[in-house]
């Protein structure tokens, strides 16, 4: 599906307007005369990669195409970009340093911290390795806003499982007094790809979102799974695997995990955990995976 960069963000506003959230009207017009949006500097810690495969799949409201050519402006990824090494490396700093105050800084993957950082080494700058813990600490306080990408940037996630060398952190953590902007976390293992996009159109249309205690915004993860479960309250499912009841007798994590999947589904709309007769894992959960039924 391709559609006009103003006709993306025009249904951009009219999703807010349904939802009941507040955004100012001249910011509005001001972005839809724009040419161009903030750019968007991606970052890659420890992970793999799962969230940029993510956004790649998304189809609503817009494919990935049409999002990298006509609605954001990606100044660096180092999955998606052609430029590589040194090249790569002297994008990422100039434009941080260019638009510096005015871009969104997407993490994807946790920070480790362990040696000194050096378990993630992201490249080189001015012939000094750039550890990921050294990246999110110089260019998270020079971005407009932080979007912590995946449940591995915003809580630790598998990176950060159990005892590890690796000493992995959330990027809140490590930002935690040293920008002024909170780190916007769109936890999910992978973050569901429309939550994403639409999530830094957000950003660029209405500002800050109203965040949870987790600094989730509620509009994606304000109500749980079991909530909007269609098993809800048909009885308890035989086994895990069937095709009728509820899987909260088999450790579901429905009940106490707040995300999209009843209602956005994933692969354009097809199915989820539970749609295909499996119990929700809580893969959007601050204590994921240590306390998830896998």
């Amino acid at each position: 599906m391709k559609i006009s960069r103003r006709d993306f963000l025009k249904w951009s506003v009219a999703a807010a307007v349904a939802l009941n959230v507040d955004f100012d009207l001249a910011n509005v017009n001001t972005v839809l005369a724009a040419e161009t949006d903030p750019p968007i500097i991606w970052i890659q810690g420890a992970g793999c990669s799962g969230c940029t495969i993510s956004a790649l799949n998304v189809t609503n409201p817009a494919t990935i195409d049409d999002v990298l050519l006509n609605k954001i402006s990606m100044k660096y990824n180092s999955t998606l970009m052609t430029a590589s090494s040194d090249l790569a490396m002297k994008t990422l700093d100039e434009c941080a340093t260019q638009y510096k105050g005015q871009f969104i800084l997407v993490i994807e993957g946790a920070v480790p911290t362990g040696a000194s950082g050096n378990y993630c080494i992201i490249g080189e700058v001015n012939g000094a390795p750039l550890t990921m813990q050294q990246a999110v600490l110089k260019y998270g306080p020079m971005a407009k806003y932080v979007v912590a990408a995946g449940t591995c940037a915003s809580f630790g996630g598998v990176s950060a499982a159990f005892t590890n060398n690796t000493a992995c952190q959330s990027a809140k953590t490590i930002l935690t007094g040293k920008t002024t902007n909170p780190v916007v976390n769109l936890p999910g293992c992978p973050v569901h790809p429309t939550v994403l996009i639409q999530s830094l159109l957000d950003l660029i249309l209405i500002g800050k979102p109203t965040v949870d205690s987790n600094n989730r915004p509620t509009k994606y993860y304000g109500q749980s799974v079991h909530n909007a479960c269609p098993r809800k309250g048909t009885g308890n499912a035989p086994q895990i695997g069937s095709a009728t009841g509820c899987f909260r007798p088999f450790g579901c994590k429905g009940p106490t995990t707040q995300n999209v999947c009843p209602s956005m589904k994933w692969n354009n709309g097809q199915a989820w955990c539970i749609g295909v007769n499996y119990p929700c894992i809580g893969c959007s959960n601050p204590t994921f995976p240590t306390n998830a039924l896998l």
